[in-house]
């Protein structure tokens, strides 16, 4: 449960705010199906252990992201690098933008195999 607390890295770079801009703002355009595939990797390596296998909450204090508004992809790619509300850790260290594009995808799936 720590991991889920602790921040991952002590700041960040404003590069990194022009990133979440240009990420976040890319159209929704079909997914490529192993984009989502390589997410869901990604999830279940960085991301289940809080937010649960399939993003079936395990009922903590994480957001369960099967509710997460499919139009707000700059506010995922934001919380991932930045972190919210000193319970979700900093991503932005260990996550490239592609990797975050990857995540996004699964989550666009809610965790559907």
């Amino acid at each position: 449960m720590a991991a889920c607390v602790a921040p991952m890295f002590a700041g960040w770079s404003a590069a990194a705010d022009d990133a979440v801009q240009s990420a976040a703002l890319q159209p929704g355009a079909p997914v490529d199906a192993r984009v989502v595939d390589k997410g869901k990797v990604l999830y279940a390596h960085h991301c289940s252990h809080c937010h649960g296998f399939n993003m079936v909450n395990p009922g903590t204090i994480s957001y369960d992201l099967r509710q997460f508004p499919h139009n707000n992809k700059e506010r995922f790619v934001s919380a991932v690098i930045y972190g919210k509300n000193g319970r979700m850790p900093q991503w932005g260290d260990a996550l490239s933008l592609d990797e975050i594009d990857q995540l996004w995808a699964y989550v666009l799936t809610g965790g559907q195999p």
